[in-house]
């Protein structure tokens, strides 16, 4: 203690307990010496209220490519956590804006926090990260929207996925519990990712510190130039019109606007002929309005068609015709007045037939109006047999005239269509089927369509079997 050491300067002796405090012995090993030394000694004194340096690196890519917090490892490994995963039906309907043709494959949905992938197989996850090619469909549902459609499939249980960049997923299945519980996780899913904006910003970010600063502008400038796919359209129309098109536009509105001021009115154009007046899909009565008559002209000529060469011909009114040749045949009709049915075209009677239920079919109201269908119902109730037949008898007398009329000379027709039964093998009850649901229908449906289609029968036969005590002269 007496003596100094060899390298002190001071003369003073130090103090034992400052000595103890202030010399620190350290051994510090150095790693990047090119000679490999083990070690090397350093007397270092240090003050308490210095602290040791942390050593800088001078590295420039470390203060680049190493920024990531933990917390934003945790967060990008929080995406890649399955939530949900099974087999559901799927149909890719869009791509980038683009409609597509429907078509339904089972594939194994798996749902992550911020995307979506199918799989044709549960085990495909698994495999695929050993096959370099494969590559699963993915869909982004950071911005997604989510909801229930029954316009886009008749399956039930569908609802459909639209993601940002134009791609629309439908997601099916047959069972309740299975699909409402799949529509909360992903609906769940979106509502907890940002919004498009939001998903921008971050990915940015996460550009701006994965990236050097050449990279970063390198990649805005591409994205830039790239315009996206559900902006490209209008893009492509800004660009097909300069200032002097602005101006033809401009003048073709204003031409348009004038011609619309100064269009005819319909009656107008019904008056020169160059509208006519629709025989199908229109109302009964003002069809016979037109024509100045109780019973339409196209309804005598087909009757008269049928009684002149098919009262013999087997499966009359139940055999279809060919549906285009009856289309072709309505065009006809509502175009021309004039028609010949005995035109080669029109040999085939069940096309006559065809086009005569589509007239009625396509009544705006039946031949038996709305209001009368419950009543009609109620009178075929009815267990007494005479009982039943007056109150059928006293309904047909209250509808109205053209209805009435049209009924009377129809129901006429179908009964010399059942008295050559054993020929054509329409019997009364053959008939009721093809012409009650046609001729009678309820105007909303209740949810008892057998019962409604069993009374709708049981009329229309009972009314050729009892025509002469239903249709009797308005002298009785």
């Amino acid at each position: 203690m007496e003596r100094s050491t060899a390298s002190d300067t001071s003369s003073e002796k130090p103090n034992p307990s400052h000595h103890s405090a202030g010399a620190v012995q350290m051994r510090i090993k150095n790693a990047n010496s090119r000679h490999d030394r083990l070690s090397q000694s350093k007397s270092m004194i240090l003050s308490e209220n210095v602290k040791v340096p942390e050593p800088v690196s001078r590295h420039r890519r470390n203060h680049s490519q190493h920024n990531l917090t933990l917390a934003n490892i945790l967060s990008t490994q929080d995406h890649t956590v399955v939530e949900k995963e099974g087999y559901l039906l799927k149909a890719k309907i869009a791509d980038g804006g683009k409609k597509l043709r429907k078509n339904w494959s089972t594939s194994w949905v798996v749902l992550t926090a911020q995307k979506m992938e199918f799989f044709k197989e549960s085990k495909q996850p698994a495999l695929a990260n050993l096959k370099p090619g494969y590559k699963p469909e993915c869909v982004d549902l950071c911005g997604a929207c989510i909801e229930w459609t029954s316009e886009k499939s008749s399956r039930k249980n569908v609802f459909q996925i639209t993601t940002v960049s134009g791609n629309e997923f439908l997601l099916q299945s047959d069972i309740d519990f299975l699909i409402l519980d799949w529509f909360h996780a992903i609906k769940n899913a979106i509502d907890r990712l940002p919004k498009e904006r939001s998903c921008t910003s971050r990915n940015l970010e996460f550009k701006l510190r994965r990236s050097s600063s050449i990279e970063l502008l390198n990649s805005l400038d591409t994205e830039s130039k790239e315009p996206k796919p559900e902006h490209r359209k209008s893009l492509i129309f800004r660009l097909n019109y300069s200032a002097s098109d602005t101006n033809d536009r401009n003048r073709v509105k204003s031409r348009l606007k004038k011609f619309i001021s100064r269009r005819p009115s319909l009656k107008t154009l019904q008056e020169k002929g160059l509208i006519k007046d629709q025989i199908f899909g229109s109302h009964l009565h003002l069809v016979c309005e037109h024509e100045k008559s109780t019973v339409p002209q196209f309804v005598r000529l087909c009757i008269k068609t049928v009684e002149r060469r098919g009262l013999d011909v087997d499966g009359i009114y139940r055999v279809s015709g060919n549906l285009a040749t009856i289309q072709k045949l309505r065009f006809v009709v509502n175009q021309e007045e004039k028609l010949n049915l005995d035109d080669s075209q029109w040999e085939d009677i069940h096309v006559v037939t065809g086009a005569l239920k589509m007239f009625f079919r396509e009544l705006p109201e039946p031949l038996f109006p709305y209001c009368f269908f419950e009543q009609f119902v109620e009178a075929i109730k009815i267990p007494d047999n005479a009982t039943r037949i007056k109150s059928i008898r006293t309904l047909v007398k209250k509808l109205p005239r053209p209805n009435y009329e049209t009924m009377k000379i129809l129901f006429e027709h179908l009964k010399k269509i059942a008295a050559k039964e054993s020929v054509n093998l329409m019997s009364t009850q053959s008939l009721g089927i093809v012409f009650g649901p046609t001729l009678l229908r309820p105007e909303k449906e209740t949810g008892n369509m057998a019962v409604h289609m069993l009374y709708q029968n049981q009329i229309v036969e009972l009314m050729l079997s009892e025509y002469s005590k239903i249709f009797v002269s308005e002298e009785d």
